[in-house]
């Protein structure tokens, strides 16, 4: 089983295109890149669970009922009875999305009492419960002492960092030494290198780096595959990056490669070219939880093997 450990939310999409003081209305939409890319694992055939926490409220037990739906198992997310459930605020312009996070909620007061034992193939992470304390210190205390193999999306979040970039860049150096499998995008990529921080210098076993319309790259050892996009017509990108993360660990998981990580440069390209697919796919529907189900596209060319080795 695959767990992550993050943030889990509502987003409010704006229903029109525009500046966020002009729209009249939103709709409510499950998100989080944890647990969208959870639910994405789910869809594709991959047993996956969540460790965060939600208020005791309407919005959290929203969450928790449509995570389960999707298979997710909640056992590990613990309630809260100080703060409420996470909400962001979304602003599509051109289908890709601007975001508003608002502070002082749930899973920025995730304590380590909170999480429970677990036993992982792997633990994926993301940036955001470091910008905040109690969150901060258990989710270091958890990658520090798991000794299982381990996914960061770097998913850098500026707005939670005003007046402590120079902290943000600290813990982000410090979660890519714990890393063995990371994803970033191709922006975040420069933004570090522009703040001294060249990604290429850790010891990772896997490296995706994301170039929107113009695909992704993948690193692995001495091998390195540049993948191009598939173009679609996108209705909302929000979550687009986690849907690639999820079918990049689907990947993994249906080919056995998670514990011992040798890939050849087929099997990267394969990769890739998959994980591509699922991306653009998930751009076609409104909302972060827009993986398609992995029956629903196993006869596509890039799906087929992956299908294939799922059901040995």
């Amino acid at each position: 089983m695959i767990f992550a450990i993050g943030e889990v939310l509502i987003d409010f999409i704006a229903r029109d295109e525009g500046a966020l003081k002009d729209v009249k209305s939103f709709e409510k939409h499950p998100g989080g890149a944890p647990a969208n890319v959870l639910v994405g694992l789910s869809r594709l055939g991959v047993e996956s669970a969540l460790i965060s926490k939600v208020g005791r409220d309407p919005f959290g037990a929203f969450l928790l009922e449509r995570l389960e739906e999707e298979g997710v198992n909640t056992s590990y997310v613990a309630l809260d009875g100080e703060r409420h459930t996470g909400v962001v605020f979304v602003q599509l312009i051109g289908a890709k999305p601007e975001f508003i996070l608002y502070d002082g909620v749930a899973y920025f007061n995730l304590k380590a009492e909170d999480v429970k034992p677990f036993s992982a193939e792997l633990l994926h992470f993301g940036s955001v419960l470091f910008a905040r304390e109690p969150s901060r210190s258990t989710l270091f205390e958890i990658l520090e002492r798991e000794k299982i193999t381990k996914s960061y999306d770097v998913n850098i979040r500026l707005d939670l960092w005003r007046g402590r970039e120079d902290d943000m860049l600290a813990d982000i150096e410090r979660a890519l030494k714990l890393a063995d499998i990371i994803k970033i995008g191709d922006g975040e990529l420069e933004f570090l290198k522009e703040n001294g921080i060249d990604i290429e210098g850790f010891d990772f076993k896997l490296l995706a780096v994301t170039r929107g319309g113009e695909g992704s790259e993948l690193i692995h050892g001495g091998i390195e595959v540049k993948v191009p996009a598939y173009r679609v017509e996108p209705v909302d990108t929000t979550g687009a990056g986690d849907a690639y993360m999820a079918a990049l660990l689907a990947s993994l998981h249906h080919m056995d490669k998670i514990k011992n990580l040798e890939l050849s440069e087929g099997e990267l390209y394969r990769i890739g070219r998959f994980a591509n697919l699922i991306a653009a796919l998930s751009t076609m529907k409104r909302g972060a939880w827009s993986v398609p189900k992995l029956e629903e596209v196993v006869l596509m060319r890039e799906v087929r093997e992956l299908y294939q080795r799922s059901r040995r």
